[in-house]
Formats: structure tokens, sequence, C-alpha cells
């Protein structure tokens, strides 16, 4: 059990302002699973509130002290009852903890036992960010008619893609998360966990041993999680049976409100969520802002967002429900813009083309050669910014890896106008390479008129692909590389550049290039990359540019968010 399990909640003042209600709690309570195994539960109850709906909430991270707050304590003064429960193996709960692993059975079991008790009305809400979502996710399709609402935070229904970006390794976040887990059932590893987990896991990342071995390094011990996604990196090994519910997501009734960063590690696969919702004829609400995963500033965004959707779905008050499903911040402009749908209506799709020479724009591509370079790696380039589990996210200047020989930069005129980018972004690549096994990673920065040059998103594809396409007989192949979605204005004055590089170290592993199994790989070989750029190999990236509607933004800072 985490030391601050010990601890009472926080003071009841501390969370209720003037007026709102008082609590009780009841601890420990017990949850039979199937296999014998009891999970363990708190009850917040808010008092003098008839038949108050349920929030359940189920977490690998504590129930008590400073984990209440994030498991949804601040809702019981509004007249919600919080349950929130362990998951197996940790805070007290029994059986041993498989991330990932078993939430669909033991949670299923738990909303079982939740509406045999008398203290259920018949209605309750899923509430949680991260892993407390994916959790929620794992019940969502068979949870029943009971289940009325669910407000899900910096989370998707599988993490599966999130730790294979593009086909390659999340090493940097899976490393980090599988040494956070560990630790916190050290004492004060609650505590010490997120600085040290993410310190050790860079330098074990770094270290340049087989990646078999990064998990000793980092936690000094082998970590079973980390030594699992290694091993069903590039098998269909039936690991993930059980641990992915994107299949199930257009199958789940409930109303589902989203909130996401543009820098979490998550966010192109909660977009896909909220895509199958879509197509499934449901209306979920999305908020995306400038905010990474571990950011404090969305807190409160998302406390305010879900006790709206809480009270609207759970107590039959819609007012504080906003017009317009979808709600983003524009970074670049800094203001918010409220669409009906994403990706936005009246969106178009713009090739920005990559020329000979470094040059970029939306003019047709130009004869010339194609750019080469050379990926060694065994001294992979590194990736200065871009999406992390734990540590800000925020963009940087990423000059010192423009400098680097294996990266490639595209960089357009200065803009005669604002550019708002807002949307999927993609790049159509032409290259080849003489490697069968090789990685292409694409970043879009901003670049301003001091020389700044500061990532916006970034995403990599890993070869060889099913998305591959064959060009020709000249070993020329078309590939399709999805980055990050976006919603950036480039201000007038502004430049916009691309990077196309072969590694983004350690956000994920190098690829060796002899198509060896990951885990185990020794040997480096360096590969020889080309970019084709001529009207026959036309490579560019696809920029999703929206136009301002007349009522949509609303100026914001995002300092203060």
């Amino acid at each position: 059990m985490a030391p601050w399990d010990r601890l009472p909640a926080p003071p009841v003042g501390l969370l209720r302002p003037r007026g709102l209600l008082p609590y009780t709690v009841e601890r420990d309570l017990p949850v039979a699973m199937p296999d014998g195994v009891v999970l363990r539960a708190d009850r917040y109850i808010p008092l003098g509130v008839r038949r108050p709906p349920t929030i359940l909430v189920r977490t690998p991270y504590g129930r008590r002290g400073p984990a209440a707050l994030a498991n949804g304590l601040p809702f019981v003064p509004f007249g919600f009852q919080l349950v929130a429960q362990s998951t197996r193996g940790t805070s007290g709960s029994g059986g041993e903890f498989d991330p990932l692993g078993g939430e669909g059975e033991d949670g299923l079991a738990t909303v079982a036992w939740l509406k045999r008790q008398p203290w259920f009305h018949g209605a309750f809400a899923a509430f949680g960010p991260s892993y407390l979502g994916y959790a929620a996710w794992a019940i969502a399709a068979e949870a029943g008619p009971e289940l009325k609402a669910m407000s899900l935070q910096i989370t998707a229904s599988t993490f599966r893609d999130a730790a294979y970006v593009g086909g390659s390794f999340a090493l940097e976040s899976t490393l980090t998360w599988t040494g956070l887990t560990h630790r916190q059932r050290r004492r004060f590893g609650m505590l010490t966990g997120p600085l040290v987990s993410h310190r050790r896991a860079l330098r074990a990342a770094r270290s340049g041993r087989p990646l078999s071995e990064l998990d000793v390094l980092a936690g000094g011990e082998q970590m079973r999680f980390y030594q699992d996604l290694l091993a069903s990196h590039a098998e269909e090994n039936g690991y993930w049976d059980g641990r992915d519910f994107s299949g199930t997501v257009g199958e789940v009734g409930a109303p589902v409100t989203m909130l996401g960063g543009w820098y979490d590690v998550f966010l192109p696969w909660q977009l896909r969520d909220y895509l199958a919702l879509r197509a499934a004829g449901h209306v979920p609400y999305l908020t995306i802002g400038p905010w990474w995963h571990t950011d404090p500033r969305h807190g409160l965004v998302t406390i305010r967002e879900s006790l709206a959707w809480f009270r609207a779905h759970l107590l039959g008050d819609p007012s504080g429900l906003r017009r317009d499903p979808v709600r983003v911040y524009v970074t670049g402009a800094r203001e918010w813009r409220h669409y009906r749908d994403w990706p936005p209506p009246g969106m178009r799709q713009a090739r920005w083309h990559l020329h000979a020479g470094g040059g970029l724009g939306e003019d047709g591509p130009r004869d010339g050669p194609p750019t080469a370079y050379r990926f060694d790696p065994a001294r992979p380039t590194p990736a200065l910014g871009g999406p992390t589990l734990l540590g800000s996210s925020r963009p940087v200047d990423n000059r010192p890896v423009e400098r680097r020989p294996d990266v490639l930069v595209f960089t357009s005129a200065a803009l005669p106008e604002d550019l708002d980018v807002i949307g999927p972004v993609g790049a159509d690549l032409f290259v080849r390479s003489d490697r069968e096994h090789t990685d292409f990673v694409v970043r879009l920065c901003d670049v301003a008129p001091d020389g700044a040059s500061r990532n916006v998103c970034e995403g990599g594809l890993r070869l060889p692909a099913a998305a591959e396409k064959p060009v020709g007989t000249d070993g020329v192949r078309r590939i399709a590389v999805d980055l990050w979605p976006a919603g950036h204005r480039f201000p007038r004055g502004h430049r916009v550049r691309v990077h196309v590089t072969s590694g983004a170290h350690p956000k994920v592993a190098p690829n060796p290039g002899t198509g060896e199994p990951l885990a185990t790989a020794t040997r480096m070989v360096t590969a020889r990359q080309e970019v084709f750029h001529d009207p026959d190999r036309p490579s560019a990236i696809i920029l999703p540019i929206a136009e301002r509607g007349p009522d949509a933004a609303v100026p914001a800072d995002e300092d203060a968010l």
C-alpha cells in the first residue's frame, strides 16, 4: 500500500466552497472478483442528498491523499457519491498488478457489485484521466444502461499504438511508465516515482545497451510490463487480446466527453475514439488544449467540464453544457475555437511540397535530384521536444537538431498572412533507402522572425509497412506518415518548416537496420536515405487549413488556463 493511502482525504474545507455539501467516507469496501481476489474501494457520500448518482473510478495510483483529487473527490460536494477502487495488485487490492490486463473482467465484476448495493440508485458515470480513462473504456460497452455518462481525459481505448508509434517502439514513455508503476510499490514511491522514473529512463535509454536490458538499468531489476511490450513489438502473440478496447467504442451508448492536449502522448488515438463514436451516430464532446500529459493546467478544466457533463446526464440539468460539441485551443493565435465536429467543418487539405535546396511551399514540385542523408542508429538523431508521458512537452527551439547532417530541413518563405493549421496532419513522401528496415520521421515547426524553430507536431513510420506503396522499379517507395494532429496559427511573418529524418531518440528506439528482433539486436548498420521531390515523385506535407468563422474564436491566454 502506498504511504499516502494511509492518509485521510484532504480536509473538507479545502474542497467544499461555502454552500456546498459535506460528505462522509467508507474505507476499504471489499469487492470480490470471480476468481476470489478481493479488490478494495472507498466510497464518498455527500450528506443530505437523497439518492445521489454514483461516479465510478478504477485506479492503480492510490485512493487517498493527493490521489483522491485526481480520482474525482471534488465532485462529491456537488451531490455525487464517488466509488474509487484500487485496481488488482495496487494499494490494498489483492492479486498481482498486470498493467492493462484484466481491467475488462475486473471492471465488469465491479459494476455488477455496484448494482447490487442498497445505496446504488440506478445511475452511474465513469471518470478519469490516463489509465483511469482506459479502465473506463474497458467496461463501457458492456456496463449496461445504468452507465449514463463518461468523462475521460488524456486517454484512449487502447494504448497499443501509443506503445508502437508508427510501428517503432516508444522507448521513453514505455520505460518511464514501467518504472513509475514498479517504483510506486516502494516506500514514498508515489512521491518520488514521477521524477526518478523519468530521469532514470532517460539515462538508461542513452546507455547504448540492448533494449532488453534497459529496464534493469532504469529500475534495478527486470520489469514484466516492459519485457511484455518489447516481446510483442513485431509479433501477433496474443498479448493485446483483452487489452485493446478500440473495437468496442462504437457500441458504447453512454454520452462521452473527452479532454486532450496537443502535446499528449495519447491524442491521436483519443481522436480515433471520437471518430468511432461519431461513425456510430453519437455526438461526443471534445476539448483539446495546449497541454501535455502531466500538465497541471488541464486539472481545473477537467473538473469544470466533467461537472457540467455529469449534471446534464445524471441530474437532468444541461444548463452548463456549451452549444458546440468541439472546443479547441489554437496555439499561436492564443484563442479557443468552437466547432460542430472534428475535423473542423470546411477544413481544406493543402499540399505543401518539399523543394530541392530546402524550400517548401504550395507551389508545385520542381525538377531536381533527391536530397540525401545518412542515418546511424548507433548515434541516433535526438528528439528535442515532442509528446512525452512524464515531464514537460512544451515546444522547444529545434535549431540544434537542424544543424545535424542527418536531418533534412525544408522551409517556406515568410508568410504574408496568418496561416491556421487545425486538424490531422500527414506527410506523403517518396523515399529510397539502401536498407529494407528503416524509419522515417517527419516534424512540423514554426519558425519565428528571430530564427527560433519550435516544434508543432511530429510522427514517424517504420518500414517495411503495410502503408508502403512501391513506385516504379528503382527502389523508390511512397509512404504515408501520420503526424500528431495540430491546432496552431503560423503568424504573418513566420515561416513553416518541415524536418525529415530517421530518428527521434529517446522518444522512440532507433531502428538498428538489420531486421533482427528489437529486444536483442546489438548490431547497428547505417542507412543511406533519399527523399524525392520532383514532379513525378512530389513529396509533400499535408496541412489542414481552417478558416476562422465570424463567431468561432474566444481570446484566451494559454499560460492562465
